[in-house]
């Protein structure tokens, strides 16, 4: 399956210059959301994954469908003001300025065997910074996948130690 026939270019979003990469498309259609969550989790088959970790907000969809999928569990990463309970953070550059990202000081024990998720990868900031915290916390790292890469921005160069996996590649 094509899944570059489900992603629709939005220029100019969400500031000028940018083209956004809406995976609505896809996440509507079932066979290519079975396709992507399928093909994602070939992935991560024989990595012996105890945890799923998905940013706000698309990774969400991505690694919550992969984390049952998978029978696996599932943490989230948030936004800032959006976990009730202590936390780490990490701040990083985006494409269009910076963000801070954040996950409960708790959501890993040391040696769980993590897989980092997102819905694209751009310049790497979010990854690097579910990364950095994975890290902090004392996770095994086994990889991290994204269903599409803009492999233009080089997104990878910071993560590279670690396997990555994407489905399209632009």
């Amino acid at each position: 399956m094509d899944l570059k026939n489900y992603i629709r270019d939005i220029e100019d979003y969400p500031k000028e210059g940018i083209i956004f990469k809406d995976l609505t498309p896809l996440w509507k259609d079932k066979d290519a959301l079975k396709y992507t969550i399928e093909t994602m989790a070939s992935f991560i088959k024989d990595k012996n994954v105890d945890l799923i970790i998905g940013a706000e907000s698309r990774g969400f969809m991505v690694g919550t469908a992969l984390a049952l999928y998978t029978n696996t569990g599932f943490i989230p990463v948030r936004k800032p003001g959006k976990l009730p309970y202590k936390t780490i953070s990490a701040t990083y550059e985006l494409e269009y300025g910076t963000d801070t990202l954040y996950m409960h000081e708790d959501a890993i024990s040391k040696a769980d065997n993590v897989y980092i998720v997102d819905d694209l990868i751009a310049t790497g900031g979010t990854a690097c910074a579910m990364v950095e915290m994975s890290e902090t916390l004392g996770a095994n790292i086994v990889g991290l996948g994204f269903v599409v890469e803009l492999a233009f921005l080089n997104g990878r160069e910071d993560i590279k130690k670690y396997p990555i996996n994407s489905i399209i590649t632009y």
